[in-house]
Parts: C-alpha cells; sequence; structure tokens
C-alpha cells in the first residue's frame, strides 16, 4: 500500500475508535476496544521511523499521531476514574429517566412548559455544580434552592448596579473557584 492509502486507512480507524470509546465510556460496548487500539498503533508504528518525504503526508500523519496522543491520554484519564469509582458513565441518562418518571406520575392537565426563570435557574444550578465538580470541591451540601436564594439574596443590588432587572447570569472559574457572575441582558 502506499502511504496516502495507509494514512486515509488510519483516519478512518482513528475516527471508529474514538467512536467505540465514546460508546464504551457511555454503557453501550462492554469491553474496551483494545484490539482497534493495536491495529492503530500498530499502522502509526509502521512509519515511526521511516522519513516521509512528501510535506502533505509527514503534516498528516504528525497530525493523527498528535490526535492519537491526545485521545489516549483522554481515555486514560476516564479508566483512572472508572476504576477509582469517581466516574458516572450514565449520569445523563439516568437523570433522563428522573425528569421522565416524575413527569409520568402527574395527572395530565397539570403537566406544563416550566416557567423560563425555572429553566435557567436548572442551568445555572448545573453549570455551578459541574464547576464545583471540575475544581474538585464538594458538592454534596450544594442544592438548587442554596443557588436560587444567593441570587435572590444579591438581585436587588444587581439590579441597582446595572441599572435594569434583565439580568443573565453565568458560571466562571476564577483563581480555582467557580462564582456565579452576573450581566445586563442584551
Amino acid at each position: 500500500m502506499a502511504i496516502a492509502d495507509d494514512l486515509q486507512l488510519l483516519e478512518q480507524s482513528l475516527a471508529e475508535l474514538v467512536i467505540r470509546y465514546d460508546q464504551y465510556f457511555s454503557g453501550l460496548e462492554k469491553r474496551e476496544p483494545l484490539k482497534l487500539m493495536q491495529d492503530v498503533e500498530r499502522m502509526v508504528r509502521r512509519y515511526a521511523g521511516v522519513p516521509i518525504n512528501n510535506t502533505m503526508y509527514k503534516h498528516k500523519y504528525t497530525m493523527l499521531v498528535a490526535r492519537l496522543g491526545t485521545y489516549r491520554e483522554h481515555w486514560n484519564r476516564i479508566l483512572r476514574l472508572i476504576e477509582d469509582g469517581k466516574y458516572s458513565r450514565d449520569r445523563f441518562i439516568s437523570d433522563l429517566r428522573r425528569r421522565q418518571q416524575s413527569t409520568a406520575g402527574a395527572p395530565k392537565e397539570s403537566v406544563q412548559q416550566p416557567a423560563k426563570h425555572d429553566t435557567e435557574l436548572d442551568r445555572i444550578y448545573h453549570e455551578f455544580r459541574e464547576a464545583r465538580r471540575a475544581c474538585n470541591l464538594p458538592v454534596e451540601s450544594l442544592s438548587r434552592e442554596l443557588v436560587a436564594a444567593t441570587i435572590e439574596k444579591n438581585k436587588a443590588q444587581l439590579v441597582a448596579r446595572l441599572g435594569t432587572d434583565k439580568i443573565n447570569f453565568r458560571v466562571v472559574v476564577e483563581d480555582g473557584k467557580p462564582k456565579i457572575k452576573a450581566s445586563q441582558s442584551k
């Protein structure tokens, strides 16, 4: 095979490997795709010591190797989290089922669209919670009501300072600590 064909095959195999690992981490696949990983690494090693004269092919090979390295680090980090019991494979699925069960138990007449404020508060709460997790801060004591109370407590000051009651909230991380920032709606 020519190098062009090998690089195309490597690119396709790497894309397939990414999909398989995503399926494995989400729980759809039962086993880690080690065989495919070995095949991809074999293709990478084939041209590791060979000088590639064509600049385009050399660049493509280098980019694919770098992409594989980045993905490998990411996958190894997730595998360590799974081994330590700190990675929840189906957090999204369990949240979705919980929401479906809570709406399934409610009568049809009372099911309505949530208010914009509630969905905004939910978004802020989830972003703040994920930011605390990312910063390795505890989230057990954090509740939606606590976030709502904090926002309401400071809302009067924000309205006075910004001169409007149309305020957007966003979560930012400053100095390793997540914070809720407010800005005027446009």
